[in-house]
């Protein structure tokens, strides 16, 4: 049975850091690459970033460059999300998803062929 279990988001201050985890089970996550998407209110969802299934590239949304770092690790079939320097802005609930199309590569934002979605995780970033 796949399963996608998310874990770590929460509340944080503006400044503060979070760490999301996505295990996965049911499927070799180790021939997917992944992806963190998220979806505030009212607005659409957003491509976060992504990682190639050998973990070489990687692919960041421009207002989390420099602040998240995606990572996986496949002998745990799960993948990171770290959020530092975190801002209201940052406040959604956060997806992770594997797709098998992007080959070698990562398809940030790409959400069409991704394969398998997580449930979700808020994070509320507020003082």
């Amino acid at each position: 049975q796949l399963q996608f279990v998310e874990s770590g988001g929460g509340l944080a201050q503006p400044g503060g850091s979070l760490r999301l985890s996505c295990a996965t089970s049911g499927f070799s996550l180790d021939l997917y690459a992944a992806g963190w998407f998220r979806q505030a209110p009212g607005k659409g969802r957003e491509g976060v970033s992504c990682i190639s299934r050998d973990g070489n590239r990687t692919d960041y949304a421009d207002p989390v460059k420099g602040r998240f770092t995606i990572s996986r690790d496949d002998a745990k079939n799960t993948v990171y999300l770290q959020m530092d320097s975190l801002r209201p802005e940052d406040t959604a609930v956060y997806y992770c998803a594997a797709t098998f199309a992007a080959g070698d590569a990562c398809l940030r934002g790409q959400t069409l062929f991704y394969d398998y979605w997580g449930q979700g995780t808020q994070v509320t970033v507020s003082s």
